[in-house]
């Protein structure tokens, strides 16, 4: 398998780059300091020499990557849960899933697949979020390539066309499967849809029938549930920062701490359910369909099968009667537990630091956060 230079910018450091790169990151002080708060009881000549033991960006990720979020699990969490429903298809599989968390969705995908197929997968990750030079270091170290987001139109469509030829090299050609989100940033009142625009930057490495380029990358729709989203604070503060001011836009000390809050917030429950692979769905569409209809048609493909696979928990079924109204689910949860996410509510709000600080939007967003899963797989299941 030949390496292809066109892919240098974007892709993750080969094994042979990784020694140079282990001592850029090992000299670096920001970077020191970040592995002195992710491991605080490890000395540093530790971390180094497991770093420098890790051969490949898999050894790595087992040495180092896998035992820090298996600590966040066992300290913020009830524990992750993989269920699939064809274990043949996750080791090429193109992982597209809803987006909940901007480090961990892909992070816990990983080591969950360590345990099922002794791999993880690539990760596409945006450059907005590479605020540090060791930041874009480690995430290619750590099998993350890039979508470059900081460029004008004309460089955009060039760039998709590459980051497409990457995705479709990486899953035919490396035999590495990959996630991506399944739209560009969170969603983040957890109204989870496809972007298509996402499948069709996916199906630009050909120029042949859109459905064909799709079939060829192995779509795996994957649903993601988190029982708490440590971030809903600060999802329904923004939706107020936009409501009150239509041009207002999130910094990149804002994404720091979301980063930092999704990452040390606690998260209950997390679990993850990898549906087959859509090709077969894919054929049932007509060959004759107009090709942006052929887009619509797989975003709603994947779209079902991401809603009708959610798990669901107390929080989930509560909010959505709250803001329903409905109570088919009122079996679902105690008058203990009611109480309990009455005050969980109240405390998020109270979180948020605006000065013009709309309680009832704000309890309304979070309420949507937890119960939009809910509503869409009534949608998908009925």
């Amino acid at each position: 398998m030949a390496n292809r230079a066109e892919f240098d910018e974007i892709r993750p450091y080969n094994p042979e780059e990784l020694p140079a790169v282990y001592e850029e990151l090992i000299a670096d002080e920001e970077f020191k300091a970040a592995m002195a708060y992710a491991f605080p009881q490890m000395p540093f000549e530790h971390i180094c020499a497991a770093m420098r033991g890790s051969k490949t960006n898999l050894d790595f990720q087992k040495a180092l990557v896998k035992p820090f979020l298996e600590g966040l699990l066992a300290k913020l969490s009830k524990g992750l849960e993989l269920t699939y429903d064809n274990k043949e298809e996750l080791s090429d599989a193109l992982y597209i899933s809803n987006h909940r968390d901007i480090i961990l969705d892909s992070a816990f995908l990983s080591v969950a697949l360590v345990g099922a197929i002794d791999n993880t997968v690539e990760i596409a990750i945006g450059d907005n979020l590479l605020i540090r030079p060791w930041i874009k270091k480690l995430v290619r170290v750590n099998r993350s390539f890039i979508v470059q987001r900081s460029i004008s139109m004309r460089e955009l469509l060039l760039s998709s066309k590459r980051l497409s030829s990457y995705i479709n090299y990486a899953i035919n050609e490396k035999k590495q499967p990959v996630w991506i989100a399944q739209r560009e940033g969170r969603a983040k009142d957890s109204n989870d849809f496809t972007a298509e625009s996402v499948l069709k930057m996916l199906a630009m490495h050909s120029a042949g029938d859109p459905i064909d380029a799709l079939k060829a990358l192995n779509i795996a729709p994957t649903a993601i549930s988190y029982e708490y989203d440590p971030c809903d604070y600060l999802k329904a503060k923004e939706f107020q920062q936009k409501r009150d001011n239509k041009d207002h836009k999130k910094s990149p000390f804002d994404d720091l701490i979301n980063m930092q809050t999704g990452l040390m917030g606690y998260k209950g429950h997390v679990h993850f359910h990898v549906a087959k692979c859509i090709n077969e769905e894919l054929d049932k569409i007509p060959a004759d369909t107009p090709k942006g209809e052929k887009f619509a048609i797989a975003a709603k493909i994947i779209d079902r099968a991401i809603h009708s696979n959610y798990r669901f928990w107390p929080i989930n079924y509560y909010f959505y009667e709250l803001l329903t109204g409905d109570t088919r689910y009122s079996d679902k949860y105690t008058a203990e537990e009611k109480g309990k996410l009455d005050a969980y509510l109240a405390g998020q709000i109270e979180k948020v630091d605006l000065p013009n600080k709309d309680v009832d939007f704000l309890r309304g967003k979070i309420l949507e956060m937890y119960a939009n899963p809910v509503i869409n797989y009534i949608k998908a299941t009925e």
